[in-house]
Protein backbone atom coordinates (compact mmCIF):
# COMPACT_ATOMS: atom_id res chain seq x y z
CA UNK A 1 0.00 0.00 0.00
CA UNK A 2 1.43 3.62 -0.91
CA UNK A 3 0.48 5.98 1.51
CA UNK A 4 1.39 8.93 -1.01
CA UNK A 5 -1.38 7.18 -3.48
CA UNK A 6 -4.08 7.34 -0.70
CA UNK A 7 -3.62 10.51 0.31
CA UNK A 8 -3.92 11.96 -3.23
CA UNK A 9 -7.04 10.17 -3.02
CA UNK A 10 -8.45 10.93 0.00
CA UNK A 11 -7.24 13.86 1.05
CA UNK A 12 -6.98 15.89 -1.79
CA UNK A 13 -5.80 19.76 -2.37
CA UNK A 14 -2.72 19.36 -0.26
CA UNK A 15 0.15 21.66 -0.97
CA UNK A 16 2.41 18.76 -0.54
CA UNK A 17 2.41 14.79 0.15
CA UNK A 18 5.99 14.01 0.97
CA UNK A 19 5.64 12.66 4.99
CA UNK A 20 7.02 15.85 6.50
CA UNK A 21 4.33 18.80 5.14
CA UNK A 22 1.49 15.75 5.22
CA UNK A 23 2.06 15.16 9.49
CA UNK A 24 2.41 19.20 9.91
CA UNK A 25 -0.64 20.28 7.99
CA UNK A 26 -2.93 17.46 9.57
CA UNK A 27 -1.28 18.04 13.32
CA UNK A 28 -0.31 14.56 13.58
CA UNK A 29 3.30 14.41 15.96
CA UNK A 30 6.90 13.50 14.84
CA UNK A 31 9.18 12.80 16.93
CA UNK A 32 13.00 11.25 15.54
CA UNK A 33 12.31 12.80 12.48
CA UNK A 34 14.51 11.02 9.18
CA UNK A 35 15.01 8.22 11.49
CA UNK A 36 13.42 4.86 11.09
CA UNK A 37 11.17 4.75 14.18
CA UNK A 38 10.06 8.39 14.29
CA UNK A 39 8.93 8.43 10.59
CA UNK A 40 7.49 4.65 10.70
CA UNK A 41 4.95 5.79 13.24
CA UNK A 42 4.31 8.91 11.75
CA UNK A 43 3.44 7.06 8.59
CA UNK A 44 1.23 4.74 10.94
CA UNK A 45 -0.70 7.27 12.50
CA UNK A 46 -1.56 8.58 8.82
CA UNK A 47 -2.51 5.39 7.65
CA UNK A 48 -4.90 5.14 10.20
CA UNK A 49 -6.46 8.34 9.38
CA UNK A 50 -6.26 7.66 5.79
CA UNK A 51 -8.47 4.15 7.06
CA UNK A 52 -10.93 6.45 8.75
CA UNK A 53 -11.66 8.43 5.62
CA UNK A 54 -12.30 5.73 3.64
CA UNK A 55 -15.88 5.49 3.58
CA UNK A 56 -16.14 3.85 0.52
CA UNK A 57 -13.37 0.88 2.04
CA UNK A 58 -11.63 0.84 -1.31
CA UNK A 59 -8.60 -0.19 1.29
CA UNK A 60 -9.87 -3.25 3.13
CA UNK A 61 -11.27 -4.37 0.11
CA UNK A 62 -8.74 -4.50 -1.87
CA UNK A 63 -6.43 -6.14 0.52
CA UNK A 64 -8.73 -9.05 0.92
CA UNK A 65 -9.03 -9.74 -2.25
CA UNK A 66 -5.29 -9.57 -3.10
CA UNK A 67 -4.79 -12.10 -0.01
CA UNK A 68 -4.15 -15.49 -0.65
CA UNK A 69 -7.33 -17.36 0.24
CA UNK A 70 -5.38 -20.11 2.28
CA UNK A 71 -4.07 -17.06 4.72
CA UNK A 72 -8.03 -16.63 5.31
CA UNK A 73 -9.45 -18.65 8.23
CA UNK A 74 -12.14 -20.75 6.59
CA UNK A 75 -13.34 -21.71 9.86
CA UNK A 76 -15.99 -19.26 11.64
CA UNK A 77 -14.27 -20.02 14.90
CA UNK A 78 -10.92 -18.84 13.83
CA UNK A 79 -12.47 -16.00 12.66
CA UNK A 80 -13.96 -14.81 16.13
CA UNK A 81 -9.92 -15.46 17.96
CA UNK A 82 -9.03 -12.77 16.02
CA UNK A 83 -11.61 -10.28 16.46
CA UNK A 84 -11.09 -7.45 19.89
CA UNK A 85 -14.18 -7.08 22.00
CA UNK A 86 -13.92 -3.57 21.44
CA UNK A 87 -16.46 -0.84 20.10
CA UNK A 88 -16.05 -0.29 16.56
CA UNK A 89 -17.41 -1.26 12.88
CA UNK A 90 -16.93 -4.45 11.27
CA UNK A 91 -17.49 -5.32 8.13
CA UNK A 92 -18.57 -8.68 6.94
CA UNK A 93 -16.63 -9.86 3.48
CA UNK A 94 -17.21 -12.96 1.00
CA UNK A 95 -14.51 -14.76 -0.86
CA UNK A 96 -14.15 -11.64 -3.27
CA UNK A 97 -13.42 -9.52 -0.87
CA UNK A 98 -16.87 -7.55 -1.39
CA UNK A 99 -18.60 -6.36 1.54
CA UNK A 100 -21.83 -8.24 1.97
CA UNK A 101 -22.73 -6.70 6.03
CA UNK A 102 -21.28 -3.65 7.86
CA UNK A 103 -22.61 -3.67 11.57
CA UNK A 104 -21.48 -1.42 14.74
CA UNK A 105 -21.07 -3.21 18.31
CA UNK A 106 -19.43 -2.10 21.95
CA UNK A 107 -18.26 -5.15 21.48
CA UNK A 108 -17.01 -6.38 17.80
CA UNK A 109 -15.97 -9.80 18.57
CA UNK A 110 -19.61 -10.81 20.88
CA UNK A 111 -21.52 -9.67 18.09
CA UNK A 112 -19.63 -11.32 15.48
CA UNK A 113 -20.51 -14.52 17.32
CA UNK A 114 -23.81 -13.90 17.65
CA UNK A 115 -24.25 -13.22 13.43
CA UNK A 116 -22.07 -16.56 13.49
CA UNK A 117 -24.29 -18.87 15.80
CA UNK A 118 -27.66 -17.26 14.90
CA UNK A 119 -30.13 -19.57 13.20
CA UNK A 120 -32.43 -16.61 11.17
CA UNK A 121 -31.84 -16.86 8.05
CA UNK A 122 -29.74 -13.82 7.54
CA UNK A 123 -27.67 -14.86 10.18
CA UNK A 124 -27.34 -18.41 7.90
CA UNK A 125 -26.52 -16.79 4.76
CA UNK A 126 -23.96 -15.07 5.98
CA UNK A 127 -22.45 -18.12 7.49
CA UNK A 128 -22.63 -19.44 4.27
CA UNK A 129 -20.59 -16.38 2.47
CA UNK A 130 -18.54 -15.20 4.84
CA UNK A 131 -14.70 -15.25 4.19
CA UNK A 132 -13.10 -12.55 6.01
CA UNK A 133 -14.44 -10.26 9.09
CA UNK A 134 -12.65 -6.89 9.15
CA UNK A 135 -13.16 -4.01 11.72
CA UNK A 136 -12.06 -0.34 13.10
CA UNK A 137 -12.31 0.25 16.46
CA UNK A 138 -13.47 3.90 17.57
CA UNK A 139 -13.64 3.67 20.57
CA UNK A 140 -16.63 6.21 20.66
CA UNK A 141 -20.22 4.20 20.13
CA UNK A 142 -21.21 7.78 18.73
CA UNK A 143 -18.47 7.64 16.10
CA UNK A 144 -19.42 3.63 15.63
CA UNK A 145 -23.25 4.66 14.52
CA UNK A 146 -22.18 7.30 12.35
CA UNK A 147 -19.51 5.72 10.64
CA UNK A 148 -22.37 2.79 10.19
CA UNK A 149 -24.77 4.59 8.64
CA UNK A 150 -22.57 6.39 6.52
CA UNK A 151 -20.80 3.51 5.39
CA UNK A 152 -23.95 1.59 4.60
CA UNK A 153 -25.16 4.05 2.57
CA UNK A 154 -21.97 3.95 0.70
CA UNK A 155 -21.59 0.69 -0.03
CA UNK A 156 -25.13 -0.80 0.08
CA UNK A 157 -24.47 -3.92 1.33
CA UNK A 158 -27.02 -7.05 0.76
CA UNK A 159 -27.21 -7.98 4.27
CA UNK A 160 -28.34 -4.46 5.53
CA UNK A 161 -31.39 -3.47 3.25
CA UNK A 162 -33.57 -3.20 6.06
CA UNK A 163 -31.14 -0.29 7.96
CA UNK A 164 -31.53 1.48 4.63
CA UNK A 165 -34.82 2.85 5.92
CA UNK A 166 -34.87 6.26 7.75
CA UNK A 167 -33.75 5.23 11.63
CA UNK A 168 -36.36 7.92 13.01
CA UNK A 169 -40.14 7.88 12.71
CA UNK A 170 -40.89 10.66 15.06
CA UNK A 171 -39.65 14.48 15.83
CA UNK A 172 -40.73 17.11 17.99
CA UNK A 173 -42.28 20.12 16.22
CA UNK A 174 -43.05 23.49 17.88
CA UNK A 175 -45.22 26.74 16.76
CA UNK A 176 -46.95 29.52 18.61
CA UNK A 177 -50.66 29.75 19.45
CA UNK A 178 -53.09 32.45 18.82
CA UNK A 179 -51.82 33.49 22.75
CA UNK A 180 -48.44 33.67 21.78
CA UNK A 181 -47.69 30.67 23.73
CA UNK A 182 -44.88 27.91 22.30
CA UNK A 183 -46.66 25.08 21.93
CA UNK A 184 -44.63 21.90 21.46
CA UNK A 185 -45.58 18.37 20.05
CA UNK A 186 -44.79 15.25 19.18
CA UNK A 187 -45.35 14.32 15.71
CA UNK A 188 -44.32 11.86 12.60
CA UNK A 189 -41.37 13.48 11.21
CA UNK A 190 -42.75 14.55 7.53
CA UNK A 191 -39.16 15.27 5.91
CA UNK A 192 -40.99 19.01 5.02
CA UNK A 193 -40.80 20.60 8.29
CA UNK A 194 -37.29 20.99 10.48
CA UNK A 195 -37.31 19.79 14.01
CA UNK A 196 -36.14 20.44 17.09
CA UNK A 197 -35.02 16.73 17.79
CA UNK A 198 -36.08 13.51 16.53
CA UNK A 199 -36.88 9.45 18.02
CA UNK A 200 -36.99 6.72 17.60
CA UNK A 201 -40.56 6.26 17.64
CA UNK A 202 -43.64 7.63 19.01
CA UNK A 203 -43.18 6.09 22.65
CA UNK A 204 -39.62 7.57 22.96
CA UNK A 205 -40.77 10.88 21.73
CA UNK A 206 -43.47 10.74 24.85
CA UNK A 207 -41.19 9.78 27.41
CA UNK A 208 -39.06 12.78 26.24
CA UNK A 209 -41.64 14.86 26.74
CA UNK A 210 -43.23 13.72 29.86
CA UNK A 211 -39.22 14.00 31.59
CA UNK A 212 -39.48 17.80 29.53
CA UNK A 213 -42.82 19.01 31.62
CA UNK A 214 -41.25 18.38 34.72
CA UNK A 215 -37.37 19.22 33.71
CA UNK A 216 -38.28 22.68 32.58
CA UNK A 217 -42.21 23.11 34.52
CA UNK A 218 -44.03 23.28 31.72
CA UNK A 219 -47.75 22.81 30.81
CA UNK A 220 -49.20 19.17 29.68
CA UNK A 221 -51.75 21.06 27.76
CA UNK A 222 -49.36 23.07 25.77
CA UNK A 223 -47.03 20.10 25.09
CA UNK A 224 -50.09 17.91 23.77
CA UNK A 225 -49.75 15.66 27.03
CA UNK A 226 -53.35 16.54 28.09
CA UNK A 227 -56.21 17.39 26.02
CA UNK A 228 -58.67 19.89 28.08
CA UNK A 229 -60.26 22.94 26.91
CA UNK A 230 -59.90 24.46 30.93
CA UNK A 231 -56.55 23.87 32.94
CA UNK A 232 -54.12 21.19 32.77
CA UNK A 233 -54.12 18.58 35.38
CA UNK A 234 -50.71 19.70 36.76
CA UNK A 235 -52.31 23.13 37.27
CA UNK A 236 -54.57 21.30 39.68
CA UNK A 237 -51.80 19.76 41.69
CA UNK A 238 -49.93 23.51 42.10
CA UNK A 239 -47.39 22.08 39.45
CA UNK A 240 -48.52 24.33 36.27
CA UNK A 241 -48.01 27.93 36.65
CA UNK A 242 -51.15 28.48 34.52
CA UNK A 243 -49.66 28.89 30.64
CA UNK A 244 -52.81 26.86 29.96
CA UNK A 245 -55.34 29.42 31.40
CA UNK A 246 -53.06 32.48 30.52
CA UNK A 247 -52.22 32.90 34.05
CA UNK A 248 -48.37 32.78 33.61
CA UNK A 249 -47.49 35.59 30.95
CA UNK A 250 -46.22 33.70 27.52
CA UNK A 251 -43.00 35.51 28.10
CA UNK A 252 -42.30 33.70 31.21
CA UNK A 253 -43.49 30.33 29.98
CA UNK A 254 -42.06 30.62 26.82
CA UNK A 255 -38.27 31.61 28.14
CA UNK A 256 -38.27 27.43 29.69
CA UNK A 257 -39.35 26.46 26.35
CA UNK A 258 -36.62 28.04 24.39
CA UNK A 259 -34.06 26.34 27.31
CA UNK A 260 -35.32 23.17 26.39
CA UNK A 261 -34.95 24.07 22.37
CA UNK A 262 -32.00 25.67 22.71
CA UNK A 263 -30.48 22.57 24.36
CA UNK A 264 -31.80 19.76 22.33
CA UNK A 265 -31.29 21.84 18.73
CA UNK A 266 -28.21 22.36 17.10
CA UNK A 267 -29.51 24.73 13.94
CA UNK A 268 -27.48 27.10 13.64
CA UNK A 269 -24.82 26.57 16.21
CA UNK A 270 -20.83 26.29 15.47
CA UNK A 271 -19.77 23.21 18.37
CA UNK A 272 -17.12 20.31 18.88
CA UNK A 273 -18.50 17.06 20.40
CA UNK A 274 -16.00 15.10 22.42
CA UNK A 275 -15.70 11.71 22.52
CA UNK A 276 -13.34 8.76 23.88
CA UNK A 277 -11.01 7.29 21.26
CA UNK A 278 -9.22 4.30 20.57
CA UNK A 279 -6.81 4.74 22.87
CA UNK A 280 -7.14 6.23 26.21
CA UNK A 281 -4.13 9.20 25.20
CA UNK A 282 -6.59 9.59 21.64
CA UNK A 283 -10.33 11.23 21.89
CA UNK A 284 -12.61 11.57 19.04
CA UNK A 285 -14.33 14.79 17.57
CA UNK A 286 -17.18 15.65 15.62
CA UNK A 287 -17.62 19.14 14.18
CA UNK A 288 -21.06 21.04 13.66
CA UNK A 289 -20.38 24.58 11.82
CA UNK A 290 -23.89 26.79 11.41
CA UNK A 291 -25.60 23.82 12.59
CA UNK A 292 -24.71 21.36 9.80
CA UNK A 293 -22.56 17.63 10.68
CA UNK A 294 -19.22 18.08 8.63
CA UNK A 295 -17.27 14.86 9.73
CA UNK A 296 -15.75 13.17 12.21
CA UNK A 297 -11.69 12.48 13.37
CA UNK A 298 -9.48 11.42 15.64
CA UNK A 299 -6.90 13.46 17.57
CA UNK A 300 -4.12 12.95 20.35
CA UNK A 301 -3.13 16.87 20.85
CA UNK A 302 -5.77 19.56 21.72
CA UNK A 303 -3.84 22.26 18.92
CA UNK A 304 -5.35 19.65 16.42
CA UNK A 305 -9.04 21.13 17.06
CA UNK A 306 -7.96 24.49 18.11
CA UNK A 307 -6.44 25.38 14.48
CA UNK A 308 -9.08 25.18 12.25
CA UNK A 309 -7.04 24.30 9.41
CA UNK A 310 -5.95 21.07 10.73
CA UNK A 311 -9.14 20.04 12.09
CA UNK A 312 -10.51 20.35 8.94
CA UNK A 313 -7.61 18.14 7.55
CA UNK A 314 -8.74 15.21 10.08
CA UNK A 315 -11.76 14.77 9.67
CA UNK A 316 -13.45 12.55 7.65
CA UNK A 317 -16.21 14.06 5.94
CA UNK A 318 -19.73 13.19 6.10
CA UNK A 319 -23.21 13.86 5.24
CA UNK A 320 -25.73 15.92 7.04
CA UNK A 321 -28.45 13.57 6.26
CA UNK A 322 -31.22 13.28 8.76
CA UNK A 323 -29.77 10.25 9.77
CA UNK A 324 -26.84 11.64 10.95
CA UNK A 325 -28.15 14.21 12.77
CA UNK A 326 -30.86 12.19 14.13
CA UNK A 327 -28.16 9.78 15.53
CA UNK A 328 -26.15 13.01 16.78
CA UNK A 329 -29.35 14.12 18.49
CA UNK A 330 -30.28 10.69 20.29
CA UNK A 331 -26.76 10.35 21.50
CA UNK A 332 -26.13 13.47 23.15
CA UNK A 333 -29.98 13.27 24.52
CA UNK A 334 -28.79 9.69 26.01
CA UNK A 335 -25.27 10.94 27.43
CA UNK A 336 -25.42 13.50 29.57
CA UNK A 337 -21.47 13.71 30.11
CA UNK A 338 -20.72 13.83 26.78
CA UNK A 339 -18.27 17.46 26.23
CA UNK A 340 -19.51 19.75 23.82
CA UNK A 341 -17.29 22.58 23.26
CA UNK A 342 -19.25 26.04 21.90
CA UNK A 343 -16.86 27.48 19.05
CA UNK A 344 -17.12 30.97 17.90
CA UNK A 345 -18.55 32.34 14.97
Amino acid sequence: LCTVELSQQLIPDMESYSLGKLARALGIPVSDRHRANGDAMATVKLFKMLLNKDLEKVIIKDAIQVEKKSNIPGNLKNIIEELPSDTGVYYIHNEKGEIIYIGKSNNIKKRITQHFTGTNSKSKKIQTLVSAVTYEKTGSELVALLKESEEIKKNKPIFNRALRRTIFTHALYSYSDDNGYINLKIDKADGIESPITTFSNRASGKHFMFKAVDDYKLCQKLTGLYTTKTSCFKYDVKECDGACINEETSEDYNKRVNILIEKHCYINKNMLIIDKGRTIAEKSVILIENGIFKGLGFFDLNHQITNKDVLHSLLTPMSNNRDNQHIIQSYIRRNKRIKIIELNQ
